[in-house]
């Protein structure tokens, strides 16, 4: 029983955390300084404080997951070192901040170039992080639209980790791959 309030509550809090509205959605402006995984990064602001970024709207392949490393190494591609736009309405109940990335595009050669492209849905457009439908509702105007688009386009394509036969999705090999005593059944 005790388990079970102990899930319950973190499900709530979670729950409050996301249902923030975009209306409150703030900008972290930083340079990328680490990569953990294919939806996680880690910002140092103009004050030198670090943030750990959780990327919205997606949930990337773990790293001991097929794709897991290739997933790491194209958000690192897209984001490390660069300075990054963070637009954020929330956090998770890890403490991380909960934000859509921007970055300049690849192909800029200019000193200050416009962070136009959104890591979070390149993530998706690759095949390398499926677009999280569960939490659709706490994503910024027009993403939800935007990262559905982009990841049947993936599945069509055969793009990333869409090449496999059945792709696992992360927040199922989590579970499976939790000790017995840590899941809860629903």
């Amino acid at each position: 029983m005790r388990h079970y309030l102990k899930h319950a509550f973190f499900l709530l809090l979670a729950w409050l955390t996301l249902s923030c509205s975009a209306d409150n959605a703030q900008t972290l402006e930083g340079r990328v300084t680490g990569i953990a995984d294919g939806d996680t990064l880690t910002v140092l602001d103009a004050t030198r404080k670090s943030h750990k970024i959780r990327l919205l709207g997606i949930d990337a392949p773990e790293r001991g997951q097929a794709f897991g490393e290739k997933s790491r190494q194209s958000l690192a591609k897209l984001a490390y070192r660069q300075q990054v736009s963070v637009d954020w309405q929330g956090r998770d109940s890890y403490g991380r901040i909960l934000g859509r990335v921007r970055v300049a595009a690849a192909d800029c050669r200019q000193g200050s170039c416009p962070r136009t492209v959104d890591a979070n849905l390149e993530q998706v457009r690759l095949g390398l992080a499926w677009w999280n439908k569960k939490f659709a509702d706490t994503q910024f105007p027009g993403d939800a639209g935007a990262y559905e688009s982009a990841e049947g386009e993936a599945r069509a394509a055969r793009a990333g980790l869409w090449s496999e036969r059945n792709p696992v999705p992360p927040w199922r090999w989590r579970y499976a791959n939790r000790n017995e005593a840590d899941k809860v059944r629903p």
